[in-house]
């Protein structure tokens, strides 16, 4: 009698598990205006509210919509902030990382290899820890290791300052923020690959990335010098 009890509850119980996921919705999550508002995809829950702080990754060719995979490598993460007045839920930026098999290639038997943090603070107040990696195609003394640490620090220090967090960014996911480390620290050491490989965003960056300044108009070509008018003749 037990056994035939236990048999019936099994079914009602998978009827309820089944109930409970076709209950959920699937909200779709939308990237900040830095990354043009585009879908980031969907995920499901209950309620709107069980969303908000999920946390979302993909790579830059997903979210750039291209089969490019040169930057396949490069991992963005996202967390949900909030559901807008369209239902779609915002997402903001919260760092990147680079895939560990791509940082295990980077650094091969009998290459010196350059590991740091900082905390930089953007121009217009935004604080992001940065974890850049640097490889030596030969080992390197520890005292010339210690220098190019300290350089490496000093140049993205003083980039973030003189950049906005959109900005700055931008360089960063873009590589134009290595090619900015490899040329500063040149004088020192010419490394055989230098990069970003994790950031940790820790304030809101602005949605947009700053308009381009409005281009200055020609000077028009000198007129000819008005005719000046007739004095009126005396009535």
């Amino acid at each position: 009698m037990a056994e035939k009890e236990t048999a019936a509850k099994k079914p009602a119980l998978a009827r309820t598990v089944k109930d409970k996921w076709r209950a959920k919705h699937w909200y779709r999550v939308r990237a900040p205006g830095l990354f043009q508002h585009v879908e980031l995809g969907e995920t499901p829950a209950g309620d709107a509210e069980q969303i908000v702080g999920r946390t979302l990754e993909t790579t830059l060719p997903e979210l750039a919509g291209s089969a490019d995979s040169g930057k396949a490598h490069v991992k963005l993460r996202f967390r949900i902030e909030r559901i807008g007045g369209d239902g779609v839920a915002e997402a903001r930026f919260v760092g990147h990382d680079l895939t560990s098999d791509y940082v295990r290639r980077l650094a091969r038997r009998k290459r010196s290899k350059i590991d740091t943090a900082l905390h930089v603070t953007t121009k217009d107040g935004v604080e992001i820890v940065l974890k850049p990696v640097a490889v030596g195609e030969q080992r390197l003394q520890t005292r010339l290791r210690a220098e190019l640490r300290h350089r490496i620090v000093q140049v993205l220090s003083e980039e973030a300052k003189q950049k906005t967090s959109p900005e700055f960014v931008n360089e960063m996911l873009q590589g134009d923020l290595a090619k900015l480390l490899a040329h500063g620290v040149k004088s020192l050491y010419p490394l055989k690959k230098i990069e970003i490989r994790r950031s940790i965003v820790l304030g809101t960056i602005a949605d947009e990335l700053p308009a381009p300044p409005a281009p200055v108009p020609e000077p028009e070509a000198d007129a000819a010098p008005a005719m000046p008018e007739p004095a009126a003749e005396p009535s």
